[in-house]
């Protein structure tokens, strides 16, 4: 996550924990006129439409007084859904063993991108076996990572 993004988070996180849910991630895409705001919520229970409008609502009023993005953006909230991103350390402990899709910020190993089983979390790495071999991955690093369905 982007400082903008955990910033943001911060910032959200109380007020979707007042409406009954938890907030499962933040993306931020910064692009003038055309910028989003994705916000994703989780509960216990499931996410429903009216979970996603009530918090909707009550996001875009504490941005609108807080107004911590300078330019005009469109907010979306939604379930993490089945092929979920991975934001915080205890997503990927708790998705061990799952497939996984892995973008960097910078190449290594001459690639950006990696698929295969989440093996583990090495202090401030994520491990990867992509085919026979386990790649170390820095979560500082990683740009955004996915479960594969």
């Amino acid at each position: 996550m982007t400082r903008k993004e955990q910033e943001l988070e911060a910032l959200l996180a109380p007020t979707v924990r007042g409406l009954g849910c938890e907030v499962w991630g933040v993306e931020y895409n910064p692009r003038g006129r055309n910028s989003t705001l994705k916000l994703y919520i989780e509960r216990e229970d499931g996410v429903t439409i009216d979970d996603c409008e009530r918090v909707s609502r009550q996001v875009s009023a504490l941005l609108d007084v807080e107004d911590p993005i300078v330019h005009s953006y469109r907010l979306e909230v939604s379930s993490p859904g089945v092929d979920r991103a991975l934001f915080h350390r205890e997503q990927y402990v708790a998705n061990v063993g799952e497939q996984i899709d892995v973008h960097l910020a910078f190449p290594m190993e001459g690639r950006r991108r990696f698929e295969g089983r989440l093996a583990g979390i090495e202090g401030d790495d994520v491990v990867v076996e992509v085919g026979d071999d386990a790649v170390v991955l820095p979560l500082e690093q990683i740009q955004r990572t996915r479960l594969v369905c």
